[in-house]
């Protein structure tokens, strides 16, 4: 990802502005960011339609779900295993509309479409769910092709050598970011989550994505015995995609502890600023 030295040959030090993303690298960025966000969005309209989650081959109202949201006596409530918590105003809420009213898991600012309807959701998640497996089987064939992954992102026995894994970790609990050259590499936090996104979490959406369709599941039957069954497929799905939330939300903390407009401007131009080295 980092292109780092300057004309003269001179290794980058702080203060210097390097090539820190490829062209094919933010493209690949932007797309996926409006296409995850896209397929969350539309994936909690589905959710809306039964907003309930089993292990095994069925799921039905009569079955024992481990996670619902719903409402009692009026007030929204998520119910975990068999524990119940109170969400009104949150989750599981009531919506007075034209004086009618409507139960939602997922409140409608959260969701696309915003009013309820399932076939349009539908369309929307199964469109960009397409945009996602292009844009990934693309990203990791130019990465594997120009050596990104293996030269960037994949950690090396070094790394994960426990006490350097444990120093990374007290460095972002500080908020101690890298300056100078060392800013312009990945460490090993971030090369372990990309690695495990890239590599882990999306591979495991597509594959339970796919494991809940009907005709995939008679094209390939072999998918729904490897995740235990098609409603142990939708809570792979639902959990793979919570995870890839908070993934985003840490993401975008780090960005803006470290520095938004620079990190920012590398994401749109591929220019980067190296935080200069502090004086000692």
């Amino acid at each position: 990802m980092t292109e780092q030295g300057q004309q003269d040959g001179a290794a980058p030090r702080g203060g210097d502005l390097v090539r820190r993303h490829r062209t094919s690298t933010r493209l690949w960025h932007w797309i996926n960011a409006f296409t995850i966000f896209t397929m969350l969005m539309s994936g909690l309209m589905i959710f809306n339609a039964h907003p309930r989650l089993y292990w095994g081959q069925y799921g039905a109202n009569t079955d024992r779900a481990w996670l619902q949201i719903g409402s009692a006596g009026g007030r929204g409530v998520l119910i975990v295993g068999g524990e119940a918590y109170d969400t009104t105003g949150v989750l599981g809420v009531w919506e007075d509309r034209d004086g009618i009213e409507r139960r939602r898991a997922f409140p409608w600012w959260a969701t696309i479409p915003s009013n309820y309807s399932l076939a349009d959701a539908r369309i929307w998640h199964f469109f960009f769910a397409w945009v996602l497996v292009l844009s990934a089987a693309t990203y990791l064939v130019a990465s594997l092709v120009n050596r990104h992954l293996q030269r960037d992102l994949l950690p090396r026995a070094a790394e994960l050598h426990p006490s350097h894994v444990w120093h990374d970790i007290r460095d972002h609990l500080r908020l101690r970011f890298p300056r100078g050259a060392a800013a312009a590499r990945y460490g090993i936090l971030q090369k372990l989550a990309y690695v495990g996104v890239i590599l882990g979490l999306i591979p495991l959406l597509i594959l339970t994505g796919l494991t809940m369709s009907p005709g995939v599941n008679a094209a390939w039957p072999w998918l729904v015995d490897l995740f235990g069954g098609r409603q142990s497929a939708r809570s792979i799905h639902f959990l793979c995609a919570a995870a890839m939330l908070l993934f985003i939300l840490v993401h975008l903390l780090m960005v803006l502890l470290s520095g938004p407009l620079n990190q920012l401007r590398a994401m749109i131009t591929g220019a980067y600023r190296l935080p200069r080295e502090k004086e000692r």
